[in-house]
């Protein structure tokens, strides 16, 4: 005689889900956060910054050129001491990482973030007085970050703190950058402005994976010659106080197509589309 099957008071999509409040919580936890709440977090941000006072914002600024200097010393003194096989490389740009570690988690501004953080403001109000607000935190942030960076450059170049073959690897590190045509650094600049405005875009979600976020992407940077403003600009500064180059070769090959490069990289392949995403779900949802 057959037994039928015992029956259930649950539906069968619910069986052996879920039946504590406590499980439930830790459900919730666990889910990733939406593109939307990353959106309107970045965007609480940009608003934030985009009321600070100029003085802020240029200490700000002034603080995170002189951290940006980290980076160059730290890949400088990894060369150094390493031996001069293909490989040596891998290691020694490891230390490109340092100046964004400080940087980012030291809550300091930095050019390239700003593409992305005070842009989203201007993309969802669109008027003239967030555009010059826009324009006016670009200005003094790139200008303390250049002076900061200067400042370490001129220390180092001037100043005999490292021996002799740390300072030849500083100049190795910043002659490598030089040489390649306009159009090669501003599409180097595009990637690298993408990279850190994306890295900004992945941040208020990675909670403890914060740090390893901005380690692997600035190593991306860095290992594949990506031209960076701030970081690239302490490297060629040091190249100038050290009477390598010329200010005239900095500004030619290295300032214009990497400040064009990263602010398209940050603006049209992060923010816009970003913004897009956001927008565009939410009027098919109304829709």
């Amino acid at each position: 005689m057959n037994k039928k099957p015992a029956k259930t008071d649950q539906p069968a999509d619910k069986v052996l889900t879920i039946s504590t409040r406590a499980e439930k919580k830790q459900v919730e936890e666990r889910l990733a956060i939406g593109a939307n709440v990353v959106y309107e977090t970045i965007r609480l941000e940009g608003e934030e910054e985009l009321h600070r006072t100029a003085s802020a914002l240029a200490w700000s600024a002034f603080a995170a050129g002189l951290s940006m200097g980290s980076s160059f010393i730290a890949e400088g003194i990894l060369a150094a001491r390493l031996p001069d096989q293909p490989w040596r490389p891998l290691i020694s740009r490891a230390g490109y990482c340092i100046g964004f570690l400080m940087v980012i988690l030291g809550r300091q501004q930095l050019f390239t973030e700003n593409t992305l953080t005070v842009v989203l403001p201007l993309l969802a109000r669109k008027d003239l007085s967030t555009l010059l607000r826009m324009l006016r935190l670009w200005m003094v942030v790139l200008a303390s970050n250049l002076f900061g960076t200067f400042l370490f450059a001129l220390c180092i170049g001037k100043i005999h703190i490292f021996d002799s073959s740390i300072q030849q690897s500083l100049t190795e590190i910043g002659t490598s950058h030089l040489g390649a045509g306009f159009g090669t650094v501003l599409v180097r600049g595009i990637f690298a402005g993408w990279l850190i405005a994306l890295m900004v875009w992945l941040l208020p979600g990675a909670e403890s994976a914060r740090v390893s976020i901005i380690i692997l992407v600035t190593y991306l940077i860095g290992i594949s010659g990506f031209s960076h403003i701030i970081a690239g600009s302490t490297t060629m500064f040091f190249l100038i106080v050290t009477h390598v180059i010329s200010w005239k070769i900095y500004f030619a090959q290295f300032f214009v197509p990497t400040l064009l490069g990263n602010i398209i990289g940050g603006v049209s392949l992060v923010a816009a589309l970003g913004h897009a995403q956001v927008v565009g779900g939410k009027d098919i949802v109304e829709g």
